[in-house]
């Protein structure tokens, strides 16, 4: 119910911190002072007590009201949201910040566990939204305009009609809830206190996937192997982790009737099965041209009879090593998100001035990088692992276009901002492109032309393939899990299954690569997340075709789009620009964007 923030990018950082500059850090005060502050008490007193007796005025009740109570009903279920969404979001935030501080660690489950508990008699509330005929319910909103306009909630509970169990069964589900977070909470805190040791550094995982973009190809290799060792060390936890979730997943969707593993995450992201799969063929389809290709003139660039796993994300020998100052970053990205449109680099601004952003590498810290809307009557927080590589200012624009997108969004309220995953990339996409866009134009040289497409070549197919391929890994695993418990060579055997067919002939694979699914948070934390990066991708590149076949008037209907939030379906958001998601070719519109910069950095060889 109350979704926790968690490390979403798969994003590796670089070079030391000595000559970043002064790099912000949250301040969490906008929530709460601290975790004795009066105010937090007061709200886990309100919380117990509304939760209560919203229960008394409203279970069994919910079919006889008429549209003013059901709105006053829905508007104190939102408030109870925004609450609990407090809560989490300063427990949550607080946690990651040091997820192997204990007390961190344990504060943030006792808030998830009275949460949970103030609010299992809430659960009565979705099933006997489900329960009212539809007829009766279109009545309503055409009586009353404030209701109407929570009619894409009602929608969105509504899916869900068919997969609904007995409200004792949901109630149960909803306590036992707590359970499945603690083996997420496993996975995290062994994540974030693995050591690894290169050429005779001690360092966390960030550290170490960083070294996977490493000039020198020996410390790449160290790097790898090195991950690759620890990894088989933990194996048997991550196989247990993944084994439990799946597992659980599995009898949840037996017991709801889910015609596959994915339809929960399709229902929620409010999506169709079939724009899934389309976009999941185009891009399967797609692999020959886009990584395949790319990959192959890697190798010539790097001088290599054969491409090694560690040199996927190496930097081009072209590529001149720099560091980017934080500064710099900061200037880069305003630039870019003001020459779009000066609103955007406004809504931007506050991030860097008022502790909204959290960007330096600590030991402890949680790796990744994620925006957190936190609550609509508050603001986003940005964490970042900053470490000055060109690509980490590529992840700032992209934390940054979702932080101004929940912030565009947060005026639709607590029920109707969040945005559906697919669509919640958006912004944060086209952030990445606008920031990329003006690097390009004020690339120097062909030299500096070439290392910018390549790097978003790069940055695109992980985001793209790399992603789909994650997808028919879980796709896999799911299903294999259905037919008994996986061993890790199991797991190990899915992983590569994919691996070889997504990124091509280029690539030998060292042993112990096998083991890499290991530390990829989505797949415990959310399942089926990852196709969500190549829809949000694969829009933007469409999105950005118009807006630079026609920018005409593109601002105001791109600011239209963000601050919808939730409420509106995908076709609706596409519309007015002329697309639709449901459209295979619309797929390869966005696929075609990335082919044609091959063709470019083609070109340059001849």
């Amino acid at each position: 119910m109350f979704q926790l923030p968690f490390p979403l990018r798969d994003a590796n950082a670089g070079s030391g911190p000595e000559s970043l500059g002064n790099l912000p850090e949250w301040d969490l005060t906008d929530l709460y002072a601290a975790v004795d502050a009066p105010e937090l008490t007061r709200d886990l007193d309100w919380l117990e007590q509304e939760c209560s007796a919203f229960a008394a005025d409203y279970e069994g009740k919910l079919a006889d009201l008429d549209a003013a109570g059901l709105l006053t009903c829905v508007l104190r279920n939102e408030k109870i949201n925004a609450i609990a969404g407090r809560v989490m979001s300063f427990a949550g935030l607080r946690y990651y910040q040091l997820t192997t501080d204990a007390e961190r660690a344990k504060f943030l489950s006792d808030c998830q566990e009275k949460v949970t508990v103030f609010t299992t008699p809430l659960v009565f509330f979705t099933l006997e939204i489900n329960r009212i005929e539809d007829d009766a319910l279109k009545a309503l909103f055409a009586e009353n305009a404030d209701l109407a306009r929570y009619e894409p909630v009602f929608r969105r509970i509504r899916a869900m009609k068919p997969y609904q169990l007995s409200d004792e069964l949901e109630k149960f589900l909803h306590d036992l809830g707590v359970v499945g977070d603690a083996w997420e909470k496993l996975f995290d805190e062994t994540i974030a206190g693995l050591t690894f040791t290169v050429e005779g550094e001690e360092m966390n995982i960030e550290g170490t996937l960083n070294f996977l973009t490493d000039p020198n190809r020996s410390k790449r290799e160290a790097a790898a192997r090195e991950l690759a060792r620890v990894f088989a060390e933990n194996i048997k936890i991550f196989a247990r982790v993944h084994n439990t979730q799946a597992k659980e997943k599995e009898i949840l969707d037996r017991w709801r009737g889910m015609p596959s593993a994915q339809m929960g995450r399709h229902l929620s992201n409010d999506v169709e099965p079939e724009v899934v799969e389309a976009l999941r063929e185009a891009v399967v389809a797609a692999y020959p041209k886009l990584s395949h290709r790319y990959y192959e003139l890697k190798r010539k660039w790097l001088g290599l009879d054969r491409m090694q796993v560690w040199d996927r994300n190496a930097p081009l020998p072209m590529e001149v090593t720099r560091t980017v100052g934080w500064d710099e970053a900061r200037d880069i990205v305003m630039e870019a998100y003001g020459a779009f449109d000066p609103r955007m680099a406004d809504l931007a601004d506050p991030f860097f001035t008022k502790g909204w952003i959290d960007a330096g590498v600590k030991p402890g810290k949680a790796p990744g990088a994620f925006a957190h809307p936190t609550v609509t009557e508050v603001h986003p927080y940005v964490m970042l692992n900053y470490l000055g590589k060109p690509r980490d200012v590529m992840t700032l624009a992209h934390e940054l276009g979702h932080g101004v997108h929940q912030v565009l969004a947060a005026d639709q309220g607590e029920m109707l901002s969040s945005t559906p995953l697919t669509l919640a990339e958006t912004a944060s996409v086209f952030g990445e492109m606008l920031t990329f866009r003006k690097m390009l134009e004020k690339a120097k040289d062909k030299n500096e032309r070439r290392v910018l497409l390549a790097g978003k070549v790069e940055d695109m197919i992980n985001t793209v393939v790399r992603q789909i391929a994650f997808y028919d890994f879980e796709c896999k695993l799911h299903e294999a899990r259905r037919s008994g418990e996986l061993t890790p060579d199991d797991i190990n055997a899915l992983w590569m299954s994919v691996q070889a067919e997504s990124l091509g002939e280029a690539f030998d694979f060292m042993e112990g690569y096998e083991t890499f699914w290991a530390y990829i948070p989505h797949f415990v934390h959310s399942p089926f997340y990852v196709y969500a990066y190549a829809f949000g991708d694969g829009l933007v590149n469409a999105l950005y075709s118009v807006y630079e076949e026609n920018p005409g008037g593109f601002q105001e209907k791109y600011f239209d789009m963000l601050k919808a939030g939730g409420s509106k379906h995908h076709k609706e958001l596409l519309a007015p620009f002329g697309l639709d998601a449901s459209d295979p070719k619309f797929w390869d519109k966005g696929l075609s964007m990335i082919s044609g910069m091959i063709d470019e950095l083609e070109a340059m060889e001849g």
